[in-house]
């Protein structure tokens, strides 16, 4: 799988540590909403779903430490492997025994194999959205608000350029500049946050 978002290495040396809560709280903004619309997206409910990234968020801090045992393994294979058997247990087992769960890093390798196509799909799929969002949020902020309006509309709401003009009394061809340079910044912005997190 190859869009499950690297994770820096200095974020992951930093979150061993368990007094450093800033790396910590780094780590759940980037992974907490993959793990979650997965989830969702799986059919659990909302309770549900908020368990489940509970439980392979406590699963990741308990095995963090052990990580660098498995030399050429990298974090986000481990962490697909850590997803995909929690989200199995999940569904395997009745939902107040889901949470005992704790597997040893080398079950959880072997275990990688037996991950379903459909759900690496998924998981590739989340966090390519993810990526997308945090990288629209930071653009979101670097431009004005009627550049931003006429990228939503004519790409996000798929109206015409001479629809978005029409609202944003603006002409044709400020729409076009404006989709334009918004798209160029996301795709900059994607590629900055890949290697930031590689």
């Amino acid at each position: 799988m190859t869009e499950f978002p690297d994770t820096r290495a200095t974020l992951l040396a930093h979150i061993k540590s368990p007094e450093n809560h800033q790396a910590w709280e780094e780590f759940v903004v980037i992974y907490r909403p993959v793990i979650y619309r997965l989830a969702r997206r799986r059919g659990l409910q909302d309770a549900d779903a908020q368990d489940l990234v509970q439980i392979i968020l406590s699963r990741v801090a308990m095995a963090i430490d052990r990580y660098e045992q498995h030399p050429g393994i990298r974090f986000r294979h481990w962490l697909r492997s850590i997803t995909a058997n929690a989200i199995s247990t999940f569904f395997a087992r009745k939902p107040r025994d889901a949470a005992t769960g704790g597997s040893a890093i080398q079950e959880l390798l072997q275990e990688q194999s037996e991950i379903p196509p459909e759900l690496d799909a998924e998981l590739t799929t989340e966090c390519m959205r993810e990526q997308f969002l945090r990288a629209a949020a930071i653009v979101r902020t670097e431009v004005n608000q009627d550049t931003w309006q006429a990228f939503e509309l004519t790409v996000i709401q798929e109206q015409s350029c001479e629809t978005a003009a029409a609202m944003l009394k603006k002409s044709i061809g400020t729409i076009y500049a404006a989709r334009s340079r918004i798209i160029k910044r996301l795709r900059e912005q994607v590629e900055r946050l890949r290697g930031a997190d590689s």
